[in-house]
Parts: structure tokens; C-alpha cells; sequence
């Protein structure tokens, strides 16, 4: 594949994010090892935490398609390039030898036909597989509206599929992207949903089960009008039905011009609570219906847990070392991790406000919300706590990662914990 192809096809992958990437500009340097600036190459994170680097790429960016939100629709004025599936298994492999990647992210606009690009995606990886004798990691996109059978031979092959919703309506899919429907997307997730649990029933072996990492799927956040309480009650339906990994939101930005979409993109603090509040859901046992009521975002000043606590002040303090697991969950400042570990603990000691220290308990947001063997180390006053956790959130926001400074927060936040 010459370079230029590889420029364009690569470029045009950058803006599907069901993908974990890690955004780094690092460049290589004489004498150095490894890069991180060329395109293509984004990372991922296994369930036991090791970073897998993957090829992200398109098949083709020659879509048929004229979704209004999307630079690789029909009429943007851009460069075009398609690959054949014998020159995406030959990057992959090359790249693999060379030690750059650990897998790919293979993705395609809709060339021709929805069946006939799902036909030469499933010939690409079923070459890489069969021809090539690659065993290393494959996240392949499904195209919506291809023939089932097409659909299921793919998820033969590959390791994770996913079917992007793009917008969180049926009005908004057909305002925005006329071809698309909302039952096209459906479909086949369901279709893969059951060939799991069939593989499951059958106790099929993991190595030869369909899609064994599963499936996940991407919605884009302020293109059109749903509330937070609407995407979200989506994204629950969809754990709950479809058994889905993840589901990944991506903040609209204003990247071809178009009446029908806002002038401004939806931010990044949006997205960044909407995946705040999933992670509520997946892990802390919350619904959507106690995070939002109906037609209400998600509040820009505190994170959701925050905003939740501070609107049911009437259920704390509560005493660690008495309280269910299931209300430990609820305070601010304690993750999952920590809470399991306080109920381990107390079966042996009656733990101290230090104790919760070690334990990684972000205490300058907890210790508002509990007492510790009968004593209350926080503010009283309501109006009080709410400025605290106010100035918190906009201090954070503000200041770089650090793994070294403030260990407490910085450590939960680097696990996902709330």
C-alpha cells in the first residue's frame, strides 16, 4: 500500500471512537525506541490491564452514503482511497513483524453496497487469519444492512464487532443519515447477541466462540437535540439487552458545514459525563431514572455521583463500618475497588478515618458523606459541601494528570473510580 493511501484511510478512522486510543502526538527521535505520532496506531486496554497497540484503519472511505455529520460522506470534497483486503493483510502483517502493533481496528465507509463491503471486509479478515496464519487481535466494524449471513461469518473470525447507533433517535437517524435506520443497526447486534449465547449454551470452546471479546457500539453527543436522560436510557437498554462491552460517546465537532447541524460541538465535558454516568451504571448499580429526571442533562458542576448525593443529603452520613456495600457504592470519594475492600477489612478491625486513607478513599469528597466509627469529619452545612466539591471539580479539571501529586484522587481517577 503506497503511503498516500495508507495517509488518507488511516486519517479518515480517526473519528470512529469504539476504539480505546491514546490521542499521543510523541514522535520517535535518532537513537530512540517506539512512536507514537504515526496514524493508524491507537491503543487498547485488556481486562488484565496490559496496553495493546492496534492498526486503526478504513477498508475505504469512498462512501455511498451522504450522512450530514460525516467528512467521509458523498459529496465532502475529500481525498478518496480504497484498499484491497490483500494490501490491508499485508500492512497488518508488516507492521505486526516489525513489532509497531498487536492487532487491527478495521473499519469501512459503505463502498457500492452495504453487503458487498461487509463481503470484502469478511475477505480481508478471514485472509489474515487463514492465509497469513494471524492470531493477533481484531476489532472489526460491521456494516448495517448486509446480509446476516455475511454478518455472522465475520464474527467467526474476529475478536470484538461493532455496530455504531451514531445518533440516539430514529427522527434524528433519518433527519441526519436517511439511509440508516435505527432497526438496521439493531438487527445484527441482536443477531450476534444470540450467537453468543448459543456458543455459550453449546459450551463451544473460547478459542472457537464468535466475537469472544464482544460487541460494543458509538453514539455521537450534540449533532442532534436527545437530553442526557435520553442517550442514557438508550445505552441502558443496550447493556441490558444486548449484553453490549461498552458503549462509547463521541462529542460532535463541527467538521463539514451543514443547516441541519449546530454551529458549536457538544464539548468535552458533556461526553466526559455521560461516560461518568455509564460507568455508574455498568459498576455502582445506579439507574438512569436516579441520575436524571426527564429531559434533564447531566449537571456540568458536580460528576453524577456528586450531583446524585448532594440531592439526597437525607441518606448520609452513613457509618463505613456498618453500611451495605451497595450505599458504600454510593458515596463520593468511594470507588468499587474501595468499598469491596472496606467490607473485607471491618469483618477483622473496626477501621479508623486513616484507614480509609490507605485504602485509596478520595477522603476530601467522602468524609462529607460518612462517619467512621461514630465520627463526622466533614462540613455540616450543605451550601458548604457543595462549594467544596464545586472547587474541587473545577481544580481538577483544570490540572494535568498526575500520578505523583495528590495520590489520592489522581489514582482513582486513573481507575475509572467515582
Amino acid at each position: 500500500m503506497d503511503e498516500k493511501k495508507l495517509e488518507i484511510l488511516t486519517e479518515a478512522a480517526k473519528f470512529d471512537v469504539s476504539c480505546s486510543s491514546s490521542g499521543s502526538r510523541r514522535k520517535n527521535t535518532p537513537g530512540g525506541l517506539g512512536n507514537g505520532a504515526p496514524g493508524g496506531i491507537c491503543h487498547s486496554f485488556t481486562p488484565d490491564g496490559r496496553c495493546v497497540s492496534l492498526l486503526k484503519i478504513l477498508l475505504s472511505n469512498d462512501c455511498v452514503y451522504d450522512c450530514e455529520y460525516c467528512p467521509n460522506r458523498r459529496s465532502a470534497e475529500t481525498p478518496r482511497a480504497t484498499a484491497t483486503p490483500e494490501e490491508i493483510c499485508e500492512l497488518t502483517v508488516a507492521f505486526y513483524k516489525r513489532n509497531y502493533i498487536e492487532g487491527l481496528f478495521l473499519s469501512s465507509a459503505v463502498c457500492s453496497s452495504p453487503s458487498k463491503t461487509a463481503e470484502l471486509l469478511l475477505e480481508t479478515v478471514k485472509k489474515l487469519r487463514e492465509d497469513y496464519n494471524f492470531h493477533g487481535y481484531i476489532h472489526l466494524k460491521g456494516i448495517p444492512s448486509a446480509e446476516k449471513e455475511i454478518t455472522e461469518k465475520c464474527a467467526g473470525y474476529a475478536d470484538r464487532m461493532s455496530f455504531n447507533i451514531e445518533l440516539p433517535s430514529q427522527k434524528s437517524l433519518t433527519l441526519l443519515c436517511p439511509q440508516k435506520t435505527m432497526e438496521s443497526i439493531v438487527e445484527p447486534m441482536t443477531l450476534l447477541r444470540d450467537r453468543q449465547l448459543s456458543d455459550k449454551e453449546n459450551k463451544v470452546r473460547q478459542k472457537d466462540r464468535a466475537i469472544p471479546a464482544g460487541q460494543t457500539t458509538q453514539m455521537i453527543i450534540g449533532a442532534s437535540p436527545e437530553c442526557d436522560r435520553q442517550i442514557l436510557n438508550l445505552t441502558e437498554a443496550l447493556y441490558r439487552k444486548m449484553d453490549l462491552r461498552r458503549v462509547y460517546y463521541s462529542s460532535y465537532v463541527p467538521v463539514v458545514e451543514s443547516a441541519l447541524l449546530p454551529d458549536k460541538g457538544a464539548g468535552l465535558l458533556r461526553e466526559h459525563r455521560l461516560y461518568q454516568a455509564d460507568w455508574l451504571i455498568r459498576f455502582y448499580g445506579f439507574d438512569v431514572a436516579e441520575l436524571l429526571d426527564e429531559g434533564e442533562n447531566l449537571s456540568e458542576e458536580y460528576d453524577p455521583k456528586c450531583a446524585w448525593a448532594l440531592k439526597h443529603m437525607e441518606l448520609f452520613p452513613v457509618e463505613v463500618n456498618r453500611a451495605p456495600v451497595e450505599m458504600l457504592l454510593r458515596v463520593p470519594g468511594i470507588g468499587q475497588k474501595s468499598a469491596y475492600k472496606i467490607c473485607s477489612a471491618r469483618k477483622y478491625a473496626s477501621l479508623t478515618y486513616e484507614d480509609l486513607g490507605r485504602m485509596k478513599v478520595v477522603l476530601k469528597r467522602a468524609k462529607h458523606f460518612i462517619t467512621c466509627g461514630g465520627k463526622f469529619f466533614g462540613d455540616e452545612r450543605i451550601s458548604s459541601v457543595k462549594k467544596l466539591l464545586s472547587n474541587e471539580e473545577r481544580l481538577e479539571e483544570s490540572e494535568q494528570l498526575s500520578l505523583f501529586s495528590d495520590a489520592e484522587t489522581r489514582l482513582s481517577a486513573t481507575e475509572g473510580e467515582l
